[in-house]
């Protein structure tokens, strides 16, 4: 039986030429990139192209990339900051966030500060009234994440900024899952911190970065050494930050290629599900990233469904990977107002440029025999 992979928003796969990119980083690991001698310099100038190959990606200058861990890490030292800056005051964090973004945001409200969660709307939206409704001259930071990795719903982010620029408020958005998917231009959002996460885009696990504007003095969050700039200490994954690089060049590089190929695939499995009886496709009408669908099937959890597709050599995702064996209903349809039932059975598909039409025609062909199957047992 042939697999056929369809959780790209969980991870991708190497892009072409990032292993060996690593390679060479990998084979010679003794030099320190800290270190004055050859050895040193031969990781530091990795290190200093892949810097310049994310900001590039993103529109910034290359002092404004701090490499971390990843997206999560990345995240938190942007909630944390609050902490390390300020006594009290409120945080605003969109009801739909990650918890990379969710769990320090309730960190922050156990030292004290005002978290307060600006409401979705029945399309996944966070609006610019929903926003201003919020904020006070005590708001320290706004988050809300540029595309949501369970709905695919991207957010005005440049519309909410102008409501906090004004201010003076800093706002962070976790671009994780829109990085590599859509254009992201750091000036023109608005934006003060931006979270990445490179194995989203054909990246390496393990290593992201938080993206800082000039003018923000953001704490550090990782104390030691002093690499970083004094913002992210530790010794530097030079292999895992070179493979970065490369991917955020070649999704540069591939951007339009890469939307017009999975809108393919996206809208001609959301054709064949409008053709099965009791789907339904979450924030259909809203603008989503090009390669994700959200939906749910009558008469099926996510759980059934997904051990199903998986017999078939389908593999798919309820949401989000990090919330994977937890049966409660996703968060984010709950912010949408999405009765728990329906919520309970929603799967992701998120295809990437390595998918094909036949398998999203196969795919359907398996769903319409799943509900098929249902309905006949149903109505024996």
């Amino acid at each position: 039986m042939a697999f056929t992979y369809l959780d790209h928003n969980a991870g991708t796969a190497l892009a072409p030429d990032v292993l060996e990119t690593m390679l060479p980083y990998m084979r010679q690991q003794q030099g320190n990139p800290s270190s004055s001698h050859r050895f040193g310099r031969f990781g530091q100038a990795a290190i200093d192209k892949s810097r310049a190959q994310v900001a590039r990606l993103v529109n910034v200058a290359p002092e404004q990339v701090w490499f971390s861990s990843g997206g999560t890490e990345s995240n938190n030292q942007a909630l944390m900051g609050v902490f390390e800056q300020f006594n009290n005051g409120r945080v605003l964090v969109s009801s739909i966030e990650h918890p990379a973004v969710l769990e320090p945001a309730k960190r922050l409200k156990q030292h004290g500060f005002d978290v307060v969660e600006i409401p979705a709307n029945a399309d996944g939206q966070i609006t610019t009234e929903a926003l201003a409704n919020l904020l006070t001259d005590d708001t320290r930071l706004v988050s809300v994440m540029w595309a949501n990795n369970e709905t695919g719903v991207i957010q005005d982010i440049a519309g909410l900024t102008t409501l906090t620029r004004g201010e003076g408020v800093p706002f962070h958005c976790d671009a994780v899952q829109a990085a590599g998917k859509l254009p992201i231009d750091f000036q023109a959002a608005g934006v003060q911190l931006i979270s990445l996460s490179a194995h989203k885009f054909g990246g390496p696990k393990g290593i992201g970065a938080l993206i800082v504007d000039k003018t923000l003095d953001w704490p550090a969050y990782v104390l030691g050494g002093g690499q970083e700039n004094e913002k992210r200490s530790g010794t530097e994954n030079v292999a895992a930050i070179a493979g970065f690089g490369s991917a955020a060049e070649y999704a540069q590089q591939h951007l339009a290629e890469y939307q017009q190929h999975c809108r393919k695939l996206r809208d001609a499995l959301e054709t064949a599900l409008k053709s099965i009886t009791g789907v339904t496709i979450f924030a259909e009408h809203s603008e989503r990233l090009p390669n994700t669908v959200f939906f749910a099937l009558a008469g099926f959890d996510s759980d059934t469904l997904l051990m199903a597709l998986d017999r078939q050599g389908f593999s798919v995702s309820s949401g989000s990977a990090c919330g994977t064996g937890r049966h409660i209903p996703s968060h984010v349809l709950t912010a949408m107002g999405i009765d728990a039932p329906t919520a309970l059975g929603a799967v992701r598909i998120s295809v990437n440029m390595d998918n094909t039409l036949e398998q999203i025609q196969q795919l359907a062909v398996v769903l319409n025999n799943e509900a098929s199957r249902f309905n006949h047992l149903m109505n024996r």
